[in-house]
């Protein structure tokens, strides 16, 4: 079988061509995630400020909390403001955020920016931070611990129905809406309600400029304003985020200029217990479902 030079020649001529146009088209590819990648600041991430989100009721949440590890071990995270908008949520909840928080403060400055609501274990997370902003409308403070029931044995006898349960001791289970709440029970509840307030007031204690007695005497259960939660020393001043940003400068030798990103830690599946507990807030049902322990959580009384 002959072969024609000429078509030869055109055969190498065209298989460089596309060599060519293969080349220019991979480098195309690579220059485009490139720039998709610069655009979203997710090539070179130079020193920057975080910022996270705490909103709704706050529940243990291990997506955050590696999101705060993330953010104490990145060296290139200069500071972290943490934004709160929050009615609080459950005792644990509360103490693993402020642990979280506490963690990041070991190794860079934070700084919490109240918004509209900052109580109850919200505040308790609050307190985490280096310094705390309010505005002069937030409504803070709430320190305490909540547990709520009822007693539905009249109703349930009255419409015929007989509660029945077997437990293995008298102070299984309590309080419990099917059972009448005994002496001894309700001294046992109390007891510990009142050790986690102990417990939530000694972070108090711990974190602000306050004598313990001061202290007590503010964790009552009421709120404040943001200007009377600066006052009485609960909060530090009123501003925004932009005076966090200023205090990391001036305070914290946090370069000035870096820009401030927010860190979503939020998942897309979101479980049905963590909706129904934002839906209710501070109600008898919702303090049932929060199965990770009593609640640190205020919500304006329902006329």
């Amino acid at each position: 079988m002959s072969y024609d030079p000429d078509a030869l020649l055109d055969r190498r001529r065209l298989k460089r061509r596309l060599r060519v146009w293969q080349g220019v088209t991979i480098l195309a590819l690579v220059a485009a995630v490139l720039l998709v990648l610069h655009s979203q600041d997710a090539l070179i991430r130079g020193d920057r400020i975080a910022r996270i989100y705490v909103e709704g009721v706050i529940v243990q949440d291990d997506a955050r909390n590696q999101t705060l590890r993330d953010i104490a071990q990145d060296e290139n995270i200069r500071g972290l403001i943490v934004h709160i908008d929050s009615p609080g949520g459950t005792v644990v909840g509360g103490e693993d955020l402020f642990n979280g928080l506490r963690a990041v403060s070991e190794q860079k400055p934070v700084a919490a920016v109240m918004g509209t609501v900052a109580t109850s274990a919200a505040y308790m997370a609050a307190v985490a931070a280096d310094r705390v902003w309010a505005r002069e409308g937030t409504i803070t403070g709430s320190i305490g611990v909540i547990l709520q029931s009822a007693n539905i044995v009249e109703l349930l006898d009255r419409i015929g129905v007989e509660p029945v349960t077997i437990k293995s001791s008298d102070l299984k289970g309590v309080p419990s809406p099917v059972e009448a709440l005994t002496d001894e029970a309700r001294a046992a509840t109390r007891d510990v309600v009142l050790d986690l307030y102990e417990f939530f007031v000694g972070i108090v204690i711990a974190r602000r400029p306050l004598p313990a007695d001061t202290v007590r005497s503010l964790a009552d259960g009421r709120v404040f304003s943001g200007g009377q939660a600066v006052s009485n020393q609960l909060v530090d001043a009123i501003g925004i985020e932009s005076d966090a940003v200023n205090w990391m400068v001036s305070e914290k030798s946090v370069p000035a200029g870096l820009p401030v990103e927010t860190i979503d830690d939020r998942t897309e599946d979101e479980s049905l217990l963590e909706e129904l507990v934002g839906l209710f807030g501070k109600s008898l049902f919702s303090n049932a479902l929060t199965l990770d322990g009593l609640v640190s959580l205020w919500q304006p009384a329902a006329r």
